[in-house]
């Protein structure tokens, strides 16, 4: 794909889950991995509704700026998450309402923030994990997603919001969007005794989709 074609799924993506609400302000930031080891990444304190493909900060293998704009302050967040999950070629970082909101909850379990609701959270996000608070651009919130050892695609920052990863660009924006409708569906059941899928359920979309979920490792590989 075209370096062209890339800065432009990246403003399309990201205008996208702007006009829907998903990320507010000048909030959220979306980086691509790039074949030569180095990344496209959205400017700090840009809109992802009002990204211009040109100003797209476009970085080396080592992170150094090579044109575009100055990239996000959340800058080690993407390098944790991509030094440990050797699959991720995209991240997507939001502030997205109910995803936000479930890291604030007192029942939530780090290694599993949500249970298994619908298959296609299964499917799309995997399993998520939730990190402790960091303040935005504190490199400390890098060694937590280490901490993770590449287990997990998609993460949750207390207070903060989702760093999810994906395969292509759609993958990591599609399952993030699964991921905040997830939270949202949490929220509304919260305290309602729902159904969720049962372990032989969960287990036969293992079996059936190739999912790699944390809880099924029958070893430490990632």
């Amino acid at each position: 794909m075209s370096d062209a074609r890339q800065r432009e799924d990246i403003c399309r993506y990201g205008r996208s889950l702007f006009e829907r609400g998903l990320t507010p302000g000048s909030s959220g930031n979306i980086s691509l991995r790039l074949d030569d080891g180095g990344w496209l990444v959205t400017p700090t304190n840009a809109s992802l509704g009002f990204l211009d493909p040109a100003r797209i900060s476009r970085l080396d293998a080592e992170g150094r700026l090579l044109s575009g704009d100055k990239p996000t302050k959340e800058i080690p967040l993407h390098t944790a998450l991509y030094d440990t999950r050797g699959s991720a070629r995209a991240i997507v970082h939001l502030h997205s309402t109910h995803a936000v909101a479930l890291t604030m909850l007192p029942e939530i379990d780090p290694r599993a923030a949500l249970p298994p609701m619908t298959p296609y959270y299964l499917m799309r996000a995997g399993e998520t994990a939730l990190v402790p608070y960091y303040r935005p651009g504190d490199p400390a919130v890098a060694d937590a997603i280490r901490g993770l050892a590449g287990k997990y695609s998609s993460v949750l920052l207390a207070n903060h919001g989702p760093v999810v990863a994906g395969d292509s660009l759609e993958a990591a924006v599609f399952a993030t969007e699964e991921l905040e409708e997830t939270a949202k569906l949490y929220l509304l059941l919260r305290n309602l005794n729902p159904r969720y899928l049962s372990p032989g359920q969960v287990a036969d979309l293992v079996n059936t989709f190739g999912l790699d979920l944390p809880s099924h490792h029958d070893h430490d590989d990632h």
